[in-house]
């Protein structure tokens, strides 16, 4: 099999590094920054979606903003986070038999490949897949058609595993399973109306779904 994960309330907690990095960008604007649970809302889409719902439709104006973002959470953002409890012995035990493994993100590639190398399980997958830094081609459908080209896999022997609806759409857009997970930054609603396949509320639950 092939396993998909998404990084950012999957298999790390990454919020104060995120926010702190959002915060950082609205400050060096004079922009006021949404409340702490609306950004938290905001982590898993791209900033280009996201930063907009308050800057308005000014294009220049979202790229200053990420910039700002981008210069914080390259600097100390990127360190900010947790790995959740469990994952790396999930990690380990998929690795161990036999299956692939690979990341797929909507954070920037480099970005999420720090991450990962710097983890206790990054050795364990093949590869990352996120944006580039211009940041096009960015959606979870299209990163996952391009995970499925390099690994020659079929859609029926893959699973995405994610916390947000971005997650599941772009897996069932390629005809992917798709697992939620709910120690992330969504919610069982938000899984289910996007389609979720299965959803686990725990790292056991995800594990006897995948072993």
């Amino acid at each position: 099999m092939l396993y998909l994960f998404d990084l950012d309330g999957t298999l790390i907690d990454s919020e104060a590094g995120i926010t702190g990095s959002m915060r950082y960008a609205f400050a060096q604007m004079d922009f006021a920054p949404p409340s702490a649970e609306i950004l938290r809302t905001w982590i898993g889409p791209p900033l280009r979606v996201t930063f907009p719902t308050v800057l308005g439709d000014d294009p220049a104006l979202t790229e200053t903003a990420i910039g700002h973002y981008r210069t914080r959470f390259d600097r100390e953002g990127w360190a900010e986070h947790t790995v959740y409890d469990e994952m790396p012995e999930l990690i380990s035990a998929l690795h161990a038999a036999g299956h692939q493994l690979a990341i797929v993100t909507t954070k920037l590639q480099t970005q999420a490949q720090k991450i990962i190398d710097h983890s206790p399980f990054g050795a364990a997958f093949a590869r990352v897949y996120g944006p580039d830094g211009d940041g096009l081609h960015a959606g979870k459908a299209e990163l996952i058609a391009r995970a499925l080209a390099d690994f020659s896999a079929d859609s029926a022997d893959t699973t995405m595993i994610g916390d947000r609806y971005f997650d599941i759409e772009g897996a069932l857009a390629n005809g992917v399973c798709a697992i939620g997970v709910l120690w992330g930054f969504g919610n069982r609603d938000e899984l289910e109306s996007a389609g979720a396949t299965e959803i686990a509320s725990t790292p056991q639950e995800l594990a006897a779904l995948l072993l």
